[in-house]
């Protein structure tokens, strides 16, 4: 039995396939957002799908077995840093080796599906650039001073101020007031200050 071989022509529509379902997969997706497999987080993504497309392109005798797609697969999670036990990885085998049927015999509606399907909101791939990476370090730093302010909301009743800095100053402030009521202010000297233990 003779294996088919995609066309000239379904060559790229089945790449573009792969990559639109890929990108959708929200493990892969988490895995590259949050840079688990390293700051080529993207780069090994993007060999996951290429090593994806030479998977069902690479002359062999033997047919096509979705157990190696999936090992495949699992691989190139593992690359990230990630191990994924919710069943996606045989779910995404299945979607890639039926749309690899379907571009076989020039039909390409699962790729139009995708096409005009849009991401889902938990996560997408973005390619990285220089202007992405500057709006990335912007919305860290606000989301990092959020978490620090919810944080700062935690704080016990007593102390008045949110500011970290004047929390650690209001305390030797109450112990002067209270050495003041005896009439006698105790002075530190500037060499000390700043360096308590």
């Amino acid at each position: 039995m003779e294996s088919k071989k995609l066309t000239a022509e379904s060559a790229p529509v089945f790449q573009e396939g792969i990559s639109l379902i890929l990108t959708r997969w929200s493990a892969l997706t988490a895995a590259v957002e949050n840079e688990w497999g390293g700051r080529d987080s993207l780069g090994k993504a993007n060999a996951i799908c290429t090593d994806v497309f030479a998977f069902f392109t690479e002359a062999r005798a033997e047919p096509l077995y979705i157990d190696d797609l999936e090992n495949l697969l699992e691989e190139g999670l593992l690359s990230l840093n990630t191990l994924v036990e919710d069943g996606s990885i045989e779910e995404v085998a299945e979607k890639l080796m039926i749309m690899h049927e379907e571009c076989l015999e020039g039909n390409y509606q699962s790729v139009e599906k995708l096409r005009t399907m849009n991401p889902p909101p938990v996560a997408h791939v973005r390619p990285s650039n220089d202007e992405d990476e500057d709006d990335d370090d912007d919305e860290n730093d606000s989301m990092s001073a959020d978490i620090a302010a919810n944080m700062m909301v935690d704080v016990p009743n007593s102390q008045s101020s949110l500011n970290p800095v004047s929390m650690l100053t209001e305390e030797p402030k109450q112990n002067q007031s209270a050495e003041a009521e005896d009439g006698w202010v105790v002075v530190s000297s500037r060499k000390n200050k700043g360096r308590r233990n």
